[in-house]
């Protein structure tokens, strides 16, 4: 009898145990695709630049971030000015269809210089490290102590300046995010080479 109430005793502790909040699952980190990808006539991101999409509803956080990153996160080979992939590699699509990237808007093409061309990703800057769902952790100051809410990033992040203007009426996105720890960009290194499918892989 003692040995039973022992063994349901520890069954008990042990349902208890794993029923008990763990660390938070803030979202910070999880995989997004931006919303900008899903227009055929979108060629890709400048890794010169940062954007931030407020209102994604793939992230817990409701924010993804695009930090300094090159191309399409569903195309990481990209294409040529025709819609021609690279050798090994297929041809850009629509996230979750068959439709093509084609660069064009009501048929017409937007940008006659590009075409249909979609840059491949950086290998130092693949959409894994630049591509994610993230917060807000601090205002253009580098403070938290104006009244609006603001994260703490969780582990393996750091917050990092990324924000500086953003047009008139989105003040409130300008600042400090948090970014994957070793991911700062450097215009001086960055990008030196692409993803390619024969010789740089990055599926």
């Amino acid at each position: 009898m003692t040995r039973s109430f022992l063994a349901l005793t520890a069954l008990g502790t042990f349902i208890v145990a794993a029923t008990l909040p763990g660390c938070p699952d803030t979202g910070v980190g999880d995989p997004c695709t931006p919303e900008q990808e899903y227009n055929s006539a979108f060629l890709g991101f400048d890794v010169k630049e940062v954007s931030v999409e407020s209102k994604s509803f793939q992230c817990q956080t409701r924010l993804c971030l695009v930090n300094h990153f090159q191309g399409r996160v569903s195309c990481a080979y990209g294409q040529d000015a025709d819609g021609n992939a690279p050798s090994k590699a297929d041809p850009c699509k629509v996230p979750g269809s068959t439709q093509v990237i084609d660069g064009k808007s009501n048929g017409q093409v937007v940008d006659p210089k590009k075409k249909a061309t979609v840059p491949p990703q950086c290998t130092d800057r693949k959409a894994a490290n630049t591509v994610y769902c993230s917060c807000r952790c601090s205002n253009i100051n580098g403070a938290t102590d104006d009244g609006a809410v603001y994260c703490k990033c969780p582990e393996g992040f750091e917050c990092k300046q990324l924000v500086t203007s953003i047009g008139q009426g989105n003040e409130g996105l300008t600042g400090g995010y948090c970014i994957k720890n070793g991911t700062n960009y450097d215009s001086n290194n960055a990008c030196g080479n692409t993803c390619d499918p024969t010789t740089q892989k990055c599926d």
